[in-house]
């Protein structure tokens, strides 16, 4: 890709309302543009990142035993009735022409049990875990954070369905284990992102959230030394105890949630009348787990993580190009010559290459757009470069640089 031709461009001006490292940077860097509070474009950059994050996420499910499917954002009101959550207060609600009321999901437990309960009849039909990727609607009092707490905002939701808890609970510490694979992936190690306790409500005594550590955390968790998972403050002032191993010995710390699991038990399978034929030619409810992880936020809590002063620092899973060409040649000299040359060999290698062709940028601007913008890798070529025949190469985790030769582009980037 050509920066020329990118829709989405840096901008050097801090958005007014940008409270957090994530809205700025990201709306700086041309990776999300502001619709209303809680409410993003994505633009190219970001719908890289943002697809990048999704196809971690998918394979993931995939081999969890998961099959994607896409439901509806928009369900009817009778729905909700159902269930008796027709008066949360973070429903988006909306009138239908000639009569009735719709609801923008905040979730999709209202969609999918009475979508599966009409393919699953009797034990052979279970289990199965069914999921999504899709946006959701939740009237939020206070979107904030950028992609943190939003009011439209991306999420995988996935949803098991067994014929009894002792399944349901040998499917729930599988998605646990996968969860991790996926954070892993995305280049949060175990050390950043902790199995934290929280309220079960009315489904199940426990459910569980996956917490990164960080400074800007809205959330406060209580990190048990002796097991290395964590509490949410909700279960501290019930029980002031690990309920894992019972320990005490718990130190709080700042955290942004990136994913959480329930046990939803037979919640909604009993208000759907969701029953299964066993063996024996018995009816029983159907024990349901759900499990979501949010794509959008996940993005703006790695650039919380992943950052300093001068932009982004992408991990390279999800970063939005492999390499950063830079070009500081005037038009139709020798280094523009040899910067069209390298960006067609990065090109036939298969290297994705944002390269940044603008012949009228300074090379100041060029380089504090790529810091900016956060590309594991950034290419260098100038007159000084190629005197020596070569180019500088430059990872944007590390402060230092070299000269390497034009021929070892390639290598080193792969290395």
């Amino acid at each position: 890709m050509r920066y020329s031709q990118l829709f989405g461009k840096t901008s050097k001006s801090v958005p007014a309302d940008a409270e957090s490292v994530n809205a700025k940077f990201l709306t700086q860097g041309g990776f999300v543009s502001k619709q209303m509070a809680g409410v993003y474009n994505f633009l190219p950059l970001g719908l890289r990142v943002l697809s990048k994050i999704q196809k971690i996420i998918r394979e993931e499910m995939n081999d969890m035993g998961g099959q994607e499917i896409l439901m509806p954002a928009l369900t009817q009101e009778e729905s909700y009735l159902t269930t008796g959550r027709e008066s949360m207060e973070i429903l988006f609600k909306t009138e239908i022409v000639g009569g009735g009321k719709a609801m923008l999901n905040p979730t999709h437990e209202e969609v999918v049990t009475p979508l599966v309960q009409s393919h699953a009849f009797s034990y052979r039909d279970l289990p199965m875990a069914v999921y999504q990727i899709q946006n959701k609607f939740r009237n939020e009092p206070r979107a904030k954070s950028g992609l943190l707490r939003g009011r439209e905002f991306n999420m995988k939701d996935m949803y098991s369905f067994h014929l009894d808890e002792a399944d349901l609970n040998k499917f729930y510490d599988q998605a646990i284990a996968s969860y991790f694979r996926i954070y892993e992936r995305l280049g949060l190690g175990k050390s950043q992102v902790v199995l934290t306790y929280a309220s079960g409500g009315s489904f199940s005594r426990y459910s569980h959230e996956f917490q990164a550590i960080s400074e800007v955390g809205e959330d406060t968790i209580f990190l048990c030394k002796k097991c290395n998972i964590a509490v949410n403050k909700e279960i501290i002032d019930e029980h002031n105890f690990c309920p894992s191993c019972e320990s005490v010995d718990l130190t709080p710390s700042k955290a942004i949630e990136v994913g959480n699991i329930f046990k939803l038990r037979t919640r909604f399978s009993e208000a759907f009348k969701f029953n299964y034929q066993d063996k024996d030619g018995k009816n029983n409810l159907v024990e349901m787990g759900c499990y979501g992880m949010g794509p959008s936020r996940v993005m703006g809590t790695l650039v919380e993580i992943f950052h300093d002063e001068k932009g982004i620092i992408w991990p390279t899973a999800v970063a939005p190009f492999d390499v950063h060409l830079i070009s500081l040649g005037k038009e139709n000299d020798e280094v523009t010559a040899a910067a069209e040359k390298l960006y067609s060999t990065l090109k036939e290698q298969e290297i994705d290459v944002l390269f940044d062709d603008r012949g009228n940028s300074s090379a100041g601007e060029k380089l504090n757009d790529a810091d900016l913008i956060g590309i594991p890798v950034r290419i260098l070529l100038s007159k000084k470069t190629l005197a020596q025949n070569g180019a500088e190469f430059k990872r944007r985790n590390e402060k230092s640089s070299k000269i390497i030769a034009l021929g070892e582009v390639v290598q080193n980037i792969r290395g």
